[in-house]
């Protein structure tokens, strides 16, 4: 799946829970101390900036499908090499890295089992490879309470928990099934604070992603139910939300 919008649209939306979330999963994910990392799914670049503080801008790399996410991330990172292009195909070289990630992307590839492949395949023996996904499944990703809104009006919404790599044991399965051995799964978990339930709400206005894309498409009266149900659940002050997500481990053999 491709984001066919703004960087800063995407920065507002999930920024503030990827930057974070990016920190602790390389800390968890104990990635070898050298050598070269690959981004896949870089986005707009928050985990390829923890990358980089690591290896140093020119050891790193990031492949994303979205042009206008390419060309932020590569203004951000202009040493590091990215790319446009799918994790079912990496366009990198067998064994050229020795760390290769996926940060909140495995549930959006068209084919998950075939992108971890591709990801062991660029990675050399020895090296590591991980990923992570918000828990949709147990309802605790940052967009699980506006999903939970969106389903009271829309019945069939997409709340994205039947997209794989989002409950416990889908990514583990994923790099056992990909080759990986010593493979390891955690939850990591993060939070955001929001001035107020206007801040928050914004947040899903510039059509980012299944949440932004299918409130876009509700007709006017069917977004303020919307949004009158969100803001019966939430505060109308200062407000923290919580998040989780399931992180993944594993050595290339």
């Amino acid at each position: 799946m491709s984001f066919d919008v703004a960087a800063e649209a995407y920065d507002t939306f999930m920024g503030r829970f990827s930057q974070p979330l990016a920190e602790r999963f390389v800390e968890w994910a104990r990635l070898p101390g050298d050598g070269r990392a690959l981004d896949v799914g870089c986005g707009t670049g928050a985990l390829l900036a923890v990358l980089a503080r690591r290896y140093g801008e020119t050891e790193v790399a990031g492949v994303d499908p979205s042009a206008s996410f390419v060309e932020a991330t590569s203004h951000r990172h202009p040493w590091s090499d990215i790319r446009h292009g799918r994790a079912e195909a990496l366009p990198f070289d067998d064994d050229r890295f020795a760390a290769t990630v996926a940060g909140l992307v495995v549930h959006f590839m068209t084919d998950a089992a075939a992108g971890v492949r591709e990801m062991v395949r660029v990675t050399r023996p020895g090296g590591v490879v991980a990923a992570c996904v918000w828990d949709f499944a147990g309802g605790r990703a940052p967009q699980s309470g506006f999903f939970r809104a969106l389903a009271s009006v829309v019945p069939d919404a997409d709340d994205e928990t039947d997209r794989i790599g989002g409950r416990a044991g889908d990514l583990r399965r994923l790099l056992l099934d990909a080759g990986c051995r010593d493979v390891e799964e955690t939850e990591l978990t993060v939070t955001s604070e929001y001035s107020g339930f206007d801040e928050w709400w914004d947040s899903y206005g510039n059509g980012v992603a299944p949440a932004g894309q299918q409130l876009a498409a509700l007709s006017a009266s069917d977004r303020e139910r919307v949004r009158e149900r969100c803001a019966a659940a939430l505060p109308s002050g200062p407000f923290t939300v919580s998040a989780t997500a399931w992180a993944a481990r594993g050595v290339v053999p």
